[in-house]
């Protein structure tokens, strides 16, 4: 995985038991910021591997809540031990997590009839589903950390204006939201697909935004 994008992508596709991740990762997502979404999306530990120089990744690392850091140079028996203690510290701390906010990824990753959206707290794509692509009209790669009003917006059928912007008054709510009637979603393509719309924030163990998902299935009821 060379990007922190890339990162959320393959471990929602394949969720692993733990993440080793050097805190050098690139991408418009660092290391940093890729490790606290695993941690907080799909509950699976992060181990760094960082050098001591690394002073400015060191400094913020705490909030990516890691479950150890490994300093360059290390031994097999070195990393071997803090796989150990970070996967026995887990599962200890597991049960007091909660729910996953998605679900069991790799079910939500194949869904066929609902679009999911993993947007960060500045409602940039972080992660969607295979469904979604085909509803946004565009592949992942692509839309990945934009701002989703630069992937789709939505209108009202009965005015044909644009909906007020539903993601920042959930996430500014703390609450979820429908839009479930005289809903559409238009592509940059200019495709056209009448939607239900649902939006709910995720929030961690102190009730701080994490980040918000958006639900879209076709309205097909809407369809003669």
């Amino acid at each position: 995985m060379k990007t922190g994008e890339d990162a959320l992508v393959k471990i929602a596709q394949t969720p692993p038991d733990l993440v080793v991740m050097d805190v050098t990762i690139r991408g418009t997502m660092d290391a940093i910021d890729a490790a606290h979404y695993i941690f907080q999306i799909f509950h699976i530990p992060v181990l760094f591997i960082a050098g001591a120089a690394e002073e400015e990744k060191l400094a913020r690392i705490k909030y990516a809540q890691p479950y150890g850091v490994v300093f360059r140079p290390f031994n097999i028996n070195q990393i071997a031990t803090a796989i150990d203690i970070a996967l026995y510290n887990h599962a200890d701390r597991l049960p007091s997590l909660g729910n996953l906010p998605l679900g069991e990824s790799r079910k939500m990753m194949d869904m066929t009839e609902e679009a999911i959206i993993v947007l960060d707290k500045r409602g940039r794509v972080l992660l969607f589903n295979t469904f979604a692509s085909w509803i946004v009209d565009m592949p992942l790669p692509k839309a990945s950390m934009r701002h989703w009003r630069d992937v789709m917006m939505f209108v009202s059928d009965s005015s044909g204006e644009e909906v007020s912007d539903p993601v920042t008054k959930a996430t500014k709510q703390m609450a979820g939201a429908i839009y479930d009637s005289s809903t559409s979603l238009v592509t940059t393509t200019s495709k056209r697909r009448k939607i239900i719309l649902a939006i709910r924030p995720i929030q961690d163990s102190h009730d701080r935004l994490i980040a918000s998902i958006m639900s879209l299935k076709e309205n097909k009821k809407t369809y003669k």
